[in-house]
């Protein structure tokens, strides 16, 4: 029988496999709130002191070690080990003070670690409003590129690295390296907001460019170090870069911004062996599917359903697409009947390869522990 490093690498590679990966993207926690009450027996390692809000990530989302992982689901529902990123910091190093600004009874205004300044309510029951981001002009990003950006590895890294490395050398679980903050679009949104970026495209292109210049030469410095001590299975870029109708950004600014950066990194990837490149982007991803396989890109997820993304239409129009997620989660919410129908619709792509089924994001607290264990059945007697 193969591990779950094994499976997940034959997985992505085409190649005969014992079966697939039996995992799952994540819940909110308000879901897990929920299922504890109907049934599903609490873990002792858990994740505690969560918002309903805040995110749990499953075995087929990249989990580094300072953040929640759900450990109920997994450990009852018996679920394969799951996906592990490299623990370090690839952004805004050393990370702004948490500073309250101003506050009254119901609000408070708040700069956060990556630098922008939020206001939210006290109460949680609304996302948090960005105020302001840490690029707003050639002088902020001089500023932040000088203080927060240098291109060393000091302090990136866990306390515990070295004893990290040695787990990683016989490990039965895939590690991968990249993630928040690896994304081109997304590393932008994240320093300029992305209204002011949509303008920056046009109005500061030089801006821009220099911007990407510059995080491409401290990514791939990161990088080197970290590939120096030890090997990973995969890499991954999150950009969340496309809504429901389609993708945020026009193939021609595609090209001209973000595609060099991409072509760089992902050369630079193959260079240490790494074939399986993977792109987390919601929404409607059509239009860019082929602008990242011409970047060097090897597979995408979640595939949001309701946002027009089947899996079997993308497996018929890329064959060799490497693709996660892809399963409605609404169809949890309504029912047996609803989550066969959903089955039947991605099971004749199973055996193709290339492919891990799964939630098309965290599943949602509407969706009853009854349904969802149903559901978990049904995919394990595909795999």
């Amino acid at each position: 029988m193969m591990n779950a490093r094994e499976r997940f690498l034959a997985c992505m590679r085409f190649e005969p496999v014992d079966r697939l990966p039996n995992w799952e993207m994540g819940y909110w926690a308000g879901t897990l709130d929920r299922w504890h009450a109907e049934g599903l027996p609490r873990h002792p390692e858990g994740p505690t002191g969560l918002m309903p809000g805040d995110g749990v990530k499953g075995e087929g989302f990249p989990w580094r070690r300072s953040e929640p992982r759900d450990r109920a689901v997994h450990h009852h529902l018996g679920l394969d080990e799951g996906l592990e990123k490299i623990d370090g910091e690839w952004g805004v190093w050393p990370p702004f003070d948490r500073e309250i600004l101003w506050e009254d009874e119901e609000l408070v205004r708040r700069r956060e670690p990556d630098g922008t300044v939020v206001t939210v309510r006290k109460d949680s029951s609304t996302l948090p409003l960005v105020n302001s981001w840490p690029v707003g002009s050639r002088e902020d990003w001089e500023r932040l590129k000088a203080e927060r950006l240098q291109i060393r590895i000091d302090g990136r890294l866990p306390a515990d690295w070295d004893e990290q490395v040695r787990q990683y050398r016989d490990r039965t679980w895939p590690l991968i390296l990249g993630g928040p903050f690896l994304g081109v679009f997304s590393s932008l949104r994240t320093l300029m907001g992305f209204e002011n970026l949509m303008y920056a495209f046009f109005d500061t292109p030089d801006l821009v460019h220099d911007i990407l210049a510059h995080l491409t030469e401290l990514w791939l410095a990161l990088f080197e170090d970290v590939l120096a001590q030890t090997d990973v299975d995969a890499a991954y870029f999150w950009e969340d870069m496309s809504y429901k109708s389609g993708s945020m950004v026009s193939p021609r600014i595609f090209r001209a911004f973000l595609q060099p950066v991409y072509q760089r990194i992902n050369a630079f990837f193959r260079a240490h062996g790494i074939d399986i490149i993977l792109l987390d982007t919601d929404g409607a991803v059509w239009d860019l599917i082929p602008l990242f396989s011409e970047s060097g890109v090897t597979g995408l997820y979640p595939f949001e359903v309701r946002a027009g993304m089947d899996v079997a239409a993308v497996r018929a129009a890329y064959p060799r697409l490497q693709m996660m997620g892809g399963i409605d989660k609404t169809a949890l919410v309504a029912g047996r009947e609803a989550i066969d129908a959903e089955l039947e619709r991605i099971a004749p792509i199973l055996p193709l390869g290339g492919y891990v089924p799964g939630v098309d994001h965290y599943v949602h607290p509407e969706v009853p522990w009854e349904h969802f264990v149903y559901y978990r059945q049904r995919l394990a007697e595909l795999l």
